[in-house]
C-alpha cells in the first residue's frame, strides 16, 4: 500500500485534467443512445468487468481498514494491558496480511483493466480500420489523412478510459467516500464536520487552475498539430526536394524553431502550474489534518475518544479529500469517454458507398467481356461521403454535381482492345473506374462476364480485373512484398517471370538486395518507368481477364515509354483490355477507339476511321502531332 497522500495526489492530477476537459468540451452533450450503444459494446466483456468491479470494491475497503487497524495499534499501546505486545503484534500482521492482499489485488486490477482495455482497442481499431477500407474514393480526397488517424489513436484511447480509468475511478471513490465518511462519522461526527469545512478550499482553486491549463494546453495541442503537419509535409520526399529545389532550410529551420519554443515555453508554464496547483492542495489537505489533529487531541485529551480514534481520523481524511475531488468532475470524465466513442460511431456510421451484396454472385473464371448499358455517373456531394469533422469545416458542402457521364453504351469483347480517348476532364477515367467498382453507376448497368458488377461478389470482381494506374503506388516496403500484394502465396520463380515479363527482371536481378530491395516511399527510389513496370508486373502476378490501363505511359520519357509499351504488349497478350490514352500513338492498333466529351461518347471506330470522319478525334490527333513536331529552337 503507497503513501497515504499518494491517493491524493493523483486525485489532485485528474482533478487537473478533468477541469481542463471540462473546458474544451464547452456546453457539449452526448445523447443517450451513445451511452446505450457503449454498453452494447461492452457486452462480450460483462464478466471481466464485473470481476474488475469487484476487485476495485476490495481495494477500496482494504485502503479504509488500514488507518482503522492503525488507530488499534496506537489504542492498544496507549492501555498498558498485559496483552498490549499481543494486540499489536496480531494487528500488525492483520495490516501486513492487508498490503499483501491489497498488492495481489492491485496485480489482479492491472491485469483486467489491460486486458478489458486492450481488446476493446483492438475491436474498436479493427472495426473501424476495416469500416475506412471500405468507404469511396471520394472520401479518401476529401478527409485530412491525420485526422483519420487521429480517430484510430486518440479517441479510440480515449473511448478505452471509459471502461479502465474512469470506471474503477468512479466505483473505487464512491467506494471509499460513503466507507470513509461512514467510519469517520462514527468515530466522531465533530471532527469530521470541521475536516470537511475546508473542502470548498480544496476544489476552487481547481477550477481556475484547469481554465487557465486549459488555455495554454489548447495552445499546445494547436502548435503541436501545426509541426507534425510541417515535419510530415517537409520529411516526405516531395516535400524535401521542393526545399532543396528552392534552397529554403534555412528559413524551414528557423520557422519550426519559434514553433518549437513556444511548445518549450508552454510546457514550463505547464509544469509550473501543475506543481503550483499540487502543492496548493497538499497544503489544503495538511490544514485539514492539522485540524484533525487539533481538534482531535482535545477530545482525546478529555476522554471522548481514544487517541487512537485521532490517528485513524487523521489517516482517513487523506482518503476522503481525494475522492471528494475525483467525483465533483465525474460527469466530465465521463462524458470526455462519451465524446470520444461518439466520435468513433460517427465514422462507423458514415455507410460505405460500395458494398457487397448478401446474396452476391461471384464472376466465372475466365470471363472477360465488359458491357456499359445507358450509364450515368455524378459524384456524391459531401455530405454523402463525408464527416464535417475530418475535413476540418463547419458544414459539408451538400451541391450535388452535374453528371460526368451521360448515357454511355459499349461493348468490350474478349480479347478486345479499346481505347477511351478525349479531352481532360471527358469522363475517361470514371468510366474505367466504374468496371472494377471504384465508383457504382448512378443510373443503367455495367456488366462484367454478363453480371452487373453490382450483383458480383467483391472478391470475384478483383480476380477478374487488373488496373495500372497513371501514378503507379508502391508501399515502403520490399519488391517481394509490393508484388506479392497481387498473389499473396506467391513463390520466387513466380515473381521473377512476372518481372520478366513486364520488361524489368534484368534490373531488379542487378541490385544487391534484388526482390528484397526496399522501393522507398511511395517508390521513389526507382524511376516513373521503373515503378509503372513494377506495377504491370503486380498486375501480371494477379493473371486477370480483364486489364484496365489508365494513362500508363502518360508522363513517361521517350525511352521509358518503349519499356513500358513492351511490358504493355506482354501483359495484354490474350487479355480483353480497356485503354485511357492520353498519346493518341499508343492507341493506333487498339480493335476500337471509343472519343468521349463531356461525358458522352460522340465518335467510335478505328484508327483509320476516325481519322477519315474529321471529327473530334481527328483535331485531338493532329493537334497533338502538330505539337510534337514543332522544330526545338
Amino acid at each position: 500500500m503507497g503513501h497515504p497522500m499518494g491517493g491524493m495526489a493523483s486525485s489532485s492530477w485528474s482533478m487537473m485534467r478533468s477541469a481542463r476537459r471540462k473546458d474544451e468540451l464547452g456546453d457539449k452533450r452526448v445523447g443517450r443512445e451513445t451511452a446505450l450503444r457503449v454498453l452494447r459494446f461492452a457486452r462480450p466483456y460483462r464478466k471481466m468487468i464485473t470481476v474488475f468491479l469487484v476487485l476495485v470494491v476490495a481495494s477500496s475497503v482494504i485502503a479504509v481498514a488500514t488507518p482503522v487497524l492503525a488507530g488499534d495499534v496506537i489504542n492498544a499501546i496507549s492501555s498498558r494491558r498485559p496483552d498490549a505486545m499481543a494486540t499489536v503484534i496480531r494487528i500488525a500482521l492483520f495490516i501486513a496480511g492487508l498490503a499483501v492482499i491489497d498488492a495481489l489485488l492491485s496485480l489482479a486490477q492491472r491485469f483486467f483493466s489491460s486486458r478489458i482495455g486492450e481488446s476493446i482497442i483492438f475491436d474498436l481499431r479493427t472495426q473501424v480500420y476495416d469500416h475506412v477500407q471500405r468507404m469511396p474514393l471520394q472520401f479518401f480526397t476529401r478527409t485530412q489523412t491525420g485526422a483519420l488517424v487521429n480517430r484510430l489513436n486518440s479517441d479510440v484511447l480515449g473511448a478505452q478510459q471509459a471502461f479502465t480509468s474512469t470506471l474503477s475511478g468512479t466505483v473505487g471513490n464512491i467506494i471509499a467516500l460513503v466507507v470513509t465518511a461512514g467510519v469517520m462519522f462514527s468515530l466522531s461526527w465533530q471532527v469530521t464536520a470541521l475536516s470537511l469545512v475546508l473542502v470548498p478550499a480544496f476544489l476552487l482553486p481547481a477550477r481556475w487552475f484547469g481554465r487557465r491549463l486549459a488555455e495554454i494546453t489548447r495552445e499546445s495541442y494547436q502548435l503541436d498539430a501545426k509541426m507534425s503537419t510541417t515535419m510530415t509535409e517537409r520529411f516526405g520526399v516531395a516535400g524535401a526536394l521542393l526545399v532543396k529545389l528552392f534552397g529554403r532550410p534555412e528559413v524551414e529551420a528557423e520557422r519550426f524553431s519559434s514553433r518549437a519554443a513556444r511548445v518549450r515555453d508552454i510546457g514550463v508554464q505547464q509544469a509550473m502550474y501543475g506543481t503550483t496547483f499540487f502543492v496548493a492542495m497538499m497544503l489544503v489537505a495538511s490544514l485539514a489534518q492539522a485540524l484533525t489533529y487539533g481538534l482531535g487531541g482535545v477530545l482525546a485529551v478529555n476522554g471522548t475518544i481514544n487517541p487512537g480514534t485521532v490517528v485513524t481520523l487523521a489517516l482517513l481524511l487523506t482518503r476522503l479529500y481525494g475522492p471528494i475531488t475525483s467525483l465533483s468532475n465525474i460527469r466530465v470524465n465521463i462524458m470526455s469517454a462519451l465524446v470520444s466513442f461518439e466520435r468513433v460511431f460517427e465514422l462507423l456510421d458514415l455507410p460505405p458507398a460500395i458494398d457487397e451484396k448478401p446474396d452476391a454472385v461471384a464472376v466465372a473464371k475466365g470471363s472477360a467481356k465488359v458491357e456499359f448499358r445507358d450509364v450515368w455517373f455524378r459524384y456524391p456531394a459531401a455530405s454523402e461521403v463525408s464527416l464535417a469533422s475530418l475535413e476540418d469545416v463547419a458544414i459539408l458542402d451538400r451541391t450535388v454535381t452535374d453528371p460526368v457521364l451521360r448515357g454511355v453504351s459499349f461493348t468490350v469483347e474478349p480479347g478486345q482492345l479499346v481505347a477511351l480517348v478525349g479531352p481532360s476532364g471527358a469522363g475517361k477515367s470514371t468510366t474505367a473506374m466504374l468496371v472494377p467498382r471504384v465508383f457504382d453507376v448512378t443510373e443503367g448497368v455495367v456488366l462484367v462476364g454478363g453480371v452487373d458488377v453490382r450483383e458480383a461478389t467483391l472478391g470475384s470482381l478483383r480476380d477478374t480485373i487488373g488496373v495500372v494506374t497513371q501514378d503507379a503506388h508502391l508501399f515502403h516496403e520490399t519488391i517481394a512484398d509490393n508484388l506479392r500484394y497481387a498473389k499473396p502465396d506467391a513463390t520466387d520463380d513466380e515473381l521473377w517471370t512476372a518481372l520478366q515479363h513486364a520488361q524489368i527482371g534484368d534490373l531488379v536481378r542487378s541490385l544487391p538486395d534484388g526482390l528484397e530491395t526496399v522501393v522507398g516511399e511511395r517508390g521513389y527510389r526507382f524511376s516513373g518507368g521503373e515503378k509503372q513496370r513494377i506495377a504491370i508486373a503486380r498486375m501480371l502476378l494477379k493473371a486477370p481477364s480483364i486489364v484496365i490501363l489508365d494513362e500508363a505511359t502518360a508522363h513517361l520519357d521517350s525511352e521509358s515509354e518503349a519499356a513500358v509499351q513492351r511490358a504493355l504488349t506482354a501483359a495484354l497478350s490474350g487479355r480483353t483490355a480497356l485503354v485511357i490514352a492520353h498519346r493518341l500513338s499508343t492507341v493506333r492498333a487498339a480493335d476500337q477507339i471509343l472519343v468521349l466529351d463531356e461525358g458522352k461518347i460522340v465518335e467510335e471506330g478505328t484508327h483509320d476511321e476516325l481519322i477519315v470522319s474529321g471529327g473530334l478525334y481527328s483535331e485531338l490527333y493532329r493537334t497533338q502531332f502538330a505539337v510534337t513536331d514543332v522544330p526545338a529552337l
